[in-house]
């Protein structure tokens, strides 16, 4: 996919389904066999599409997975409708999409709106949004994040459609198939032009939301290169090996470098009222077109003007 390309569907779905066409090398295979490893839906998603309103059809024929499938076949599944959590309060607040399909979003999120709901249910979220826009736009599932932003650091999120996607993502994710960049402004002269800080995050001792560098935690790893330096702090560009809550943040502050905005872990507001962190690219492969896609968001209106307040 072309970087910065935009591709918007806008069709009312009543429902979501997949097609595959059987290969030479899966030739004989039971429908269960074939949906179980070639396409790796769980056995439970099996289940539900038996017996929560789901559909196996094989050349345009109800099937069940016992029916043997052939080289060529064209085999379709339709999924049930998913159930919507009764605690995400719908939400219609605009969605910047940056890309859909019928299976997956890509949304440049704004800072100041939590992914997921927060205690204060009544607060509007991004998983609230989504579910309005599904709501009008008829498409039968939930909120599935592939990947969260804090509440106000901004840039691109992740949105699989339905479970099956949402899993295939989750895999992806393990062998390290999606690839993000972030920007952020932080305070001083980074003399190191690129670096890579790996040190582990444990939450500080008495704190809910507060973390830490600590021995006693989690491997975290944060790649790190200056695209530009000012005299009193610098745009830099980040790509994370770990996704440890906070862990840009904690990293940057670690090396005496907090965001601006990031009072949190050392970092003035002065410039800026929310952390300077901005997911600007994301890359992967679609787990269902076999495509590369790479998408880019710029730097949002606060971080540009902060940006070009340094001196």
């Amino acid at each position: 996919m072309e970087k910065g390309e935009r591709i918007i569907h806008h069709r009312l779905m009543s429902r979501i389904s997949i097609r595959w066409h059987v290969a030479p090398e899966e030739d004989g295979q039971l429908l269960r066999d074939f949906l179980r490893n070639s396409k790796q839906i769980s056995r439970k998603a099996l289940a539900d599409i038996k017996f929560q309103g789901g559909e196996m059809i094989v050349n345009g024929e109800d099937v069940n997975v016992r029916a043997m499938v052939k080289s060529g076949d064209v085999v379709e599944i339709i999924f049930p409708p998913e159930n919507r959590s009764q605690y995400i309060k719908l939400s219609p607040v605009p969605l910047t999409i940056i890309y859909e399909d019928e299976h997956m979003l890509v949304i440049d999120k704004p800072h100041g709106l939590p992914t997921i709901p927060p205690q204060n249910k009544d607060e509007p979220s991004l998983a609230g949004a989504i579910l309005y826009y599904y709501e009008q736009h008829h498409i039968p599932t939930t909120f599935h994040a592939v990947n969260r932003l804090d509440k106000d650091t901004s840039g691109l999120l992740l949105i699989a459609k339905h479970r099956y996607v949402h899993d295939q993502f989750v895999r992806l994710q393990q062998k390290r198939g999606i690839s993000r960049t972030y920007q952020a402004l932080v305070h001083g002269n980074v003399v190191r032009k690129t670096g890579t800080i790996n040190k582990p995050i444990a939450r500080k001792d008495g704190s809910i939301i507060e973390r830490t560098v600590s021995q006693t935690g989690q491997r975290a790893v944060t790649h790190f290169s200056v695209l530009d330096q000012k005299i009193n702090g610098a745009l830099i560009q980040l790509k994370l090996e770990t996704g440890r809550t906070h862990q840009i943040r904690v990293h940057m502050s670690s090396i005496g470098h907090p965001l601006f905005g990031d009072s949190l872990y050392g970092g003035s507001n002065e410039q800026i009222e929310r952390q300077a962190l901005h997911a600007s690219s994301i890359t992967f492969e679609h787990p269902l077109l076999k495509e590369t896609m790479h998408f880019t968001a710029p730097l949002p209106a606060d971080m540009h003007d902060a940006y070009k307040a340094l001196t």
